[in-house]
């Protein structure tokens, strides 16, 4: 397919994921809000409310009310909430398409991390994904899930290793995705085999004349509110791929792990607040941890044994070689149409425009160049190195 096309598509694709995913958290954060803000055991409640919330916002009032089980009749319009969550995951899987599977050896795999074949590496892919929901699913279905703090750990632990297998399998990019992808799945599955089907039992015991039981309301509680919980892992991974420093760490599963938890911790003070445990010190604490992870993770500059200064003409080769065939006006590389992010490299001038981001991609990280297709080798970047500090001492 025409790289162009392709671009179109992956841009009209991600942009919808966008649309659709901030409606579906968007609403699974309301509905927390309003879940912890509700005010309860007034004495004026109507009989069956646990409780209500009085509103105002673009210059109307809202009341809204929430029934301890149902209410006694059911109202002539009846609003879901499922298609936000069907459309994210829907377009998050076209977008493993377009970017992973359709060039599995440029952006899925990396050479220097392993050898598999692109068929395998696909039929991994997807296996994760299948594998992360039944293995959350029956969890779920243990005594496990009464546990809240054990479940909690259970689960960030088991994605903890995933990513450590993955980021053995996959480049490191890829690697992060997948694990947003399994935790997305897990969500879009909870949304569509449990917090629906236990909405539509309840509704159609209400229709038969006869009282919904409560666990099963109770049941797709518990599956919303682990889905609220997901939420902030995923929105980093969604933006983890402008950010190398994370994916191209030494310990981009450590790093990926370690924000995953603030993530979490973040989401508690919030889901605390909405109930009325104001912890004022989880905001500054989450601030100081992602600031030590910053300082632990801060890449060492590469020792160089080049003792003379490296001029460009030194250089020019790797850089056409590794990083041009991408990175031109008129790429060589059939993938590309233009110079990804509008990077071009093809002159002096263009390096040492772009010499802090050229420098961070292929010697502090090695992310570039992608999957390492054109086999920058370790003396290439030391060389690299050698001219960056020379320029910059400049």
């Amino acid at each position: 397919m025409d790289p162009q096309i392709i671009e179109w598509l992956n841009l009209n694709v991600k942009w919808i994921h966008l649309i659709v995913g901030i409606a579906w958290i968007g609403a699974s954060f309301y509905f927390n809000w309003l879940e912890g803000n509700l005010e309860r055991n007034k004495p004026d409640l109507n009989t069956g409310v646990a409780g209500d919330l009085w509103a105002v916002h673009g210059g109307g009032f809202y009341h809204v009310e929430k029934f301890e089980n149902s209410p006694e009749k059911l109202p002539d319009v009846l609003h879901w909430f499922k298609w936000e969550a069907y459309l994210t995951w829907i377009t998050g899987f076209a977008m493993m398409i377009l970017v992973f599977y359709l060039a599995p050896s440029m952006y899925l795999l990396d050479a220097s991390v392993s050898d598999m074949s692109p068929g395998l590496a696909i039929g991994i892919s997807l296996f994760s994904m299948l594998a992360g929901w039944l293995i959350y699913d029956q969890l779920c279905k243990t005594k496990l899930v009464e546990n809240g703090a054990l479940f909690f750990w259970i689960i960030f632990l088991g994605l903890t290793a995933v990513a450590f297998i993955l980021t053995n399998l996959f480049s490191a990019k890829a690697a992060y995705i997948h694990v947003g992808a399994i935790i997305g799945s897990i969500m879009v599955a909870n949304v569509f085999f449990v917090i629906i089907p236990s909405q539509k039992t309840m509704v159609s015991a209400m229709e038969n004349g006869q009282v919904p039981d409560p666990m099963v309301g109770k049941r797709g509680f518990q599956r919303s509110l682990h889905n609220n919980y997901f939420t902030l892992p995923v929105l980093f991974i969604m933006i983890s791929g402008h950010y190398p420093l994370t994916f191209g760490s030494e310990y981009s599963w450590l790093v990926l792990a370690a924000i995953s938890l603030i993530g979490v911790f973040v989401r508690h003070y919030f889901n605390l607040k909405n109930r009325g445990q104001k912890k004022v010190w989880m905001l500054p604490a989450a601030a100081i941890l992602m600031a030590i992870l910053a300082y632990l993770t801060m890449p060492k500059k590469p020792e160089t044994t080049l003792v003379s200064a490296v001029s460009y003409q030194q250089i020019s080769p790797v850089i056409k070689q590794r990083c041009a065939t991408c990175h031109a006006v008129q790429p060589t590389d059939v993938a590309f149409k233009s110079a990804p992010k509008g990077v071009a490299l093809e002159t002096q001038a263009d390096l040492e425009r772009h010499a802090d981001m050229v420098y961070a991609q292929t010697v502090t990280t090695h992310a570039m160049p992608i999957g390492n297709l054109t086999k920058m080798t370790e003396q290439e970047r030391v060389l690299l190195n050698a001219w960056y500090q020379g320029f910059k001492a400049e």
